[in-house]
Parts: structure tokens; sequence; C-alpha cells
């Protein structure tokens, strides 16, 4: 975002992303909200491997975007959904749903679109269907050491 005066402006989306670690120029390896849908919360995105993908559809009670290629299943979730979440390896948390570049080049392909106008899963539904998939007790119900 740029000022009238030409200056490069700083939003609080832009500084919260920067405290996160996102790039704001890292537009081009983005999973993007289909045309047509809104994301008032932000978006960030929940990663699992291939093999997990179908597995984790029919333990969710509704299903946003996912998006996939080869190797993973993306989920686009609000952001700071791993706001005091462990998200259980090998899920991987893509903060401002932006791909790793590791990943193969191009971005993953829509495999589902939601009816109605918001792109998100519940973050906590599919938190708890990654974590039975991967053997990974919630972060809330292991024991507290001091």
């Amino acid at each position: 975002m740029t000022s009238a005066t030409g200056t490069r402006v700083l939003t609080l989306d832009s500084l919260v992303g920067l405290r996160r670690g996102r790039d704001p120029r890292a537009v081009s390896r983005r999973l993007q909200v289909p045309e047509g849908m809104t994301a008032p919360m932000g978006c960030d995105a929940v990663a699992v491997p291939a093999r997990f993908g179908p597995l984790v559809l029919p333990r969710l009670p509704r299903v946003g975007c996912v998006y996939a290629d080869e190797a993973h299943w993306w989920w686009l979730v609000p952001s700071d959904s791993d706001y005091a979440l462990e998200w259980p390896a090998p899920a991987h948390y893509a903060a401002g749903a932006v791909l790793p570049d590791a990943e193969a080049p191009g971005l993953p392909g829509l495999i589902h679109r939601p009816d109605g106008t918001l792109p998100y899963t519940p973050p906590i539904p599919l938190y708890l269907a990654v974590c039975r998939l991967t053997g990974t007790a919630p972060a809330w119900s292991r024991p507290v050491t001091a």
C-alpha cells in the first residue's frame, strides 16, 4: 500500500505478518481465496501429506477450500489458527497461506470449494483429525510439567 505522496505505508496486517516471519511480498506462493469468496479473518493454511488428505475429509463437520498437489493437501483456516496449538508433524502450518519455497513450482489446484462465501475449514476439528491420524495427543491433553 502506498500513500498519496508515493511513500510505502505499512498496514497493521503487514506489521503482524512481519512479526510472524511473513514476507508481505511473497504473494506468488500464496494460496488465493477463490473469486466470490471473502476471508474477513485473514487466511492461513494447514498442509498434510497427500496420503492423509482423503482420511481427513470425512472427519470434518465442514470443509472449506482445499487445495492439492502430488505431495500435499492444503486447507484454508482463519489467520492465527496456530495460536496455542502445536500442529503435529508431518502437518505444516503456513501463516498467510504462503507456501514454503521448497514446494513444487506452481500452486496446488483447488479440489474443494464450499457453498457460501467463507473459505475456511474450522481449525479445531481439523487439528483433532490431524492429531488422530498422526497418533499425537492434542496439546491441551498432554501432561503439564513444571
